[in-house]
Parts: C-alpha cells; sequence; structure tokens
C-alpha cells in the first residue's frame, strides 16, 4: 500500500465511525472557543499531543490531527508530537517546556498518560494528581488561553477494573483535576468496555493497548464528537480570546507545573561518572533508537559520587534502566540517605526510560543532592549502573 494513502484511509475510518450513535463518555468542560479563534481568525495554529507509545504511534494523533485540516481548510497548523514510549505523567510533566512549550505557546494540546500511569508507573493518586495538575498549570502559566483534551486510553487491566465495576485508579485521578480546571475529557477507556459488554465490540476489534486502526478512529470519532459540540454555532464577530482561569487553590501544592529537565553536564562529577555515548553494542539490553544518540551520565560500579545543586521543591532522574540497573543512594542537604532501585519491571531486556523522583516535597529555596552508586541492587538485576538522560527539578 502508497504510504500518501495511509491518512486517507485513516481519516476514511474515522469518519465512518463518526456515524455511529453520539457517545456519552465525551465530557464537556470548560471551553475550546480559543483554539478556534486562533484558528479561524489568526489562521494559524500550534496542536501539541503529550503522552506514551499510543500519542507516538501512528494512531490517534494524525488521525485527530486530519479531522482539524479537514475542519480548518485555510489554517496553517504546527503539530507537535510528544508522545515518547513507556514514559508516565511524571516524565511529561518534566518534559513538558522543552518537548513541547519550548516550540511556542500551545492553541489545544491532547494529553493522554492513563495507560502509563497504570501499567509502566504504576503511580499512586499522588503521583498522578500531582504531575498531570503540573502538566495543565505549566501550560496554562505559558498560555492562559490555551485548551486541553485529556483522553483516557485502556489496557487489559483497566477494562478488568472497569468490567467489575470500578474506576481504574489513574483514570479517577486524572478526572479529578480535569473537574478542577474544567477541562473536557474523552473516556475512550469507558466507551470501549461498554461497546464490547454491548457486543458490538471485541478487544481483538479494538487492537489492544496499543489500538489497531480500527480503535484510533473511535478516539478520533469522539474528539471529533466534542470539537463538533464546542463549534455548533457560528463563530461570534466580536469572539476574542479569553484567558482560562486557573483556580487559586490547587489540589496538591507540590504539583510539577514548574517541572523542567536539568542537562546532566550541571552535576558535579566527585568520582566514577562519564559523560558521553554508552557502548550501546556492548551492552545487554536494547536501546531503543530515539536515545542512541543521546549523551548520558553513566557509572558502572559502586561509589561513584556526584553533587547537583537545584532551586525547588522536587528533584529525580529521568533515566535509562537497563539489565544492570542498580540501586543508587540520594541525600538531600546531607540528609539521611534514600535508596532508591532504578531497575524497572520492563528492564529486563530493555534500557527502560523511567523517571525516578529522590525528593518530591521539599520546602522551596536551594538545595543540593548528593548521588552515590551503592553495591546493592534489585535480585532481578545483574549490575549496580545508573544511566541518567536528565536530572528533572520542580
Amino acid at each position: 500500500m502508497h504510504p500518501h494513502l495511509l491518512p486517507i484511509i485513516a481519516l476514511v475510518l474515522c469518519l465512518s465511525v463518526v456515524g455511529q450513535a453520539a457517545s456519552t463518555h465525551v465530557h464537556r468542560r470548560g471551553s475550546l472557543a480559543n483554539a478556534r479563534v486562533q484558528f479561524e481568525r489568526a489562521k494559524t495554529g500550534h496542536v501539541a499531543f503529550i503522552g506514551g507509545s499510543i500519542t507516538e504511534m501512528n494512531g490517534y494523533r494524525p488521525m485527530v490531527c486530519d479531522i482539524l485540516r479537514r475542519r480548518f481548510p485555510n489554517t496553517a497548523f504546527t503539530f507537535t508530537a510528544a508522545g515518547i514510549s513507556s514514559t508516565c505523567s511524571t516524565t511529561g510533566a518534566f518534559r513538558l517546556a522543552d518537548h513541547v512549550l519550548a516550540k511556542g505557546p500551545v492553541d489545544l494540546l491532547f494529553v493522554e498518560f492513563a495507560v502509563n500511569d497504570d501499567q509502566d508507573a504504576h503511580h499512586t493518586r499522588t503521583e498522578c494528581i500531582r504531575a498531570m495538575e503540573g502538566i495543565v498549570r505549566h501550560t496554562r502559566a505559558h498560555n492562559p488561553c490555551a485548551d486541553i483534551v485529556v483522553t483516557y486510553f485502556i489496557n487489559p487491566g483497566i477494562l478488568r477494573t472497569i468490567q467489575a465495576g470500578r474506576t481504574p485508579l489513574p483514570i479517577a485521578a486524572h478526572h479529578t483535576v480535569a473537574e478542577h480546571y474544567a477541562i473536557p475529557t474523552i473516556h475512550l477507556a469507558q466507551e470501549v468496555a461498554d461497546r464490547i459488554a454491548a457486543g458490538t465490540l471485541t478487544w481483538k476489534q479494538f487492537g489492544g493497548t496499543h489500538p489497531a486502526p480500527h480503535g484510533n478512529a473511535i478516539c478520533a470519532a469522539m474528539i471529533d464528537e466534542l470539537m463538533t459540540a464546542e463549534w455548533a454555532k457560528p463563530l461570534a464577530p466580536n469572539a476574542t480570546k479569553t484567558p482560562h482561569p486557573t483556580p487559586a487553590k490547587p489540589l496538591d501544592p507540590l504539583h510539577y507545573a514548574r517541572g523542567r529537565l536539568v542537562a546532566p553536564a550541571q552535576a558535579q562529577v566527585n568520582v566514577g561518572w562519564t559523560l558521553g555515548l554508552p557502548e550501546w553494542k556492548k551492552l545487554k539490553g536494547a536501546c531503543r533508537g530515539r536515545f542512541a544518540r543521546d549523551t548520558v551520565l553513566s557509572a558502572d560500579k559502586p561509589g561513584a559520587k556526584l553533587t547537583l545543586d537545584f532551586t525547588g521543591t522536587a528533584v529525580g532522574a529521568y533515566i535509562l534502566a537497563g539489565p544492570d540497573a542498580g540501586i543508587v543512594e540520594a541525600r538531600i542537604d546531607g540528609g539521611k540517605p534514600i535508596p532508591v532501585d532504578l531497575y524497572h519491571h520492563y528492564s529486563a531486556g530493555l534500557h527502560y526510560p523511567r523517571t525516578v523522583m529522590f525528593a518530591a516535597d521539599l520546602a522551596p529555596g536551594p538545595h543540593t543532592l548528593t548521588l552515590r552508586t551503592t553495591d546493592r541492587k534489585n535480585p532481578r538485576s545483574t549490575g549496580n549502573a545508573a544511566r541518567i538522560l536528565y536530572f528533572v527539578a520542580n
């Protein structure tokens, strides 16, 4: 099949799904009016997508891009694809500035992290809220008129939880943030569960955790339905963009709205760390191509030590945790050592991208992190390594 036909086929699939009955799981809150004013009046638009592999793949994201081009044929769009496989909302909160906001004010932001917060990060409710609220507040601080849509995708575990009559933890947490900030949501997970229960869809037809074209088309059609509802009436001649109200009291005062990546070169190495390209071919475990050329701060023997000065309430590291990932020891301002296991349950065959937090509830202000590799390791790990793509701070 010719690759240029794929977007057309995807759009046809999406349009065919749109013709079905309206979903009760498209939840309107707040408004998407600012994006419409920008698209129709300025004839330009910055639309960004942040999430995990579901956002990174050739799935719902390009379908939504095609829908927007169809709705606004005279608009010059900039589409930012900021999906990174395996990453959770915590990583998203810390990379938002570099991967999305640095490309200019966002008019419309789509956020997708429910699945990865569930199966990859195993986040607590607090972790889900702290990260999602950080993404919302950071985006709105950068552009108070930014419209946001949050979508809940589905995996087998989330499906089983819904079928048992319960709300999956990440979805409940993200929903709390969406309600607090009047952000519309697309509850694709409940839609899929309902269709499976009604016998109009099978898990195989949907395509699994990484949906097939048909499954992604269901999501895109729900987003299109939201747009239709929001933009049903002609744009008023005097319509202008209006800043979204940001509640003075956050859900969690330690949210990651000041989240940022910190270059590893800013650390002061005492002993044992090397900044450069790891010899991936000599290491066990796969390294995804997107990270193969990245500079990494590495240590693979116990006793390697560094310090990092930072300002904020939280500090951690965005790492590649492979089969030999060890346990590090973190100290904040010379305090008690905090052991942090870098190994992930997906590390056995992959240098897995993840964010680990060393402290997340510090008093605001300047602090110093001291980080040391140890001779301890996870029972499943083969070594004591640490490989840092970036430090993170809030």
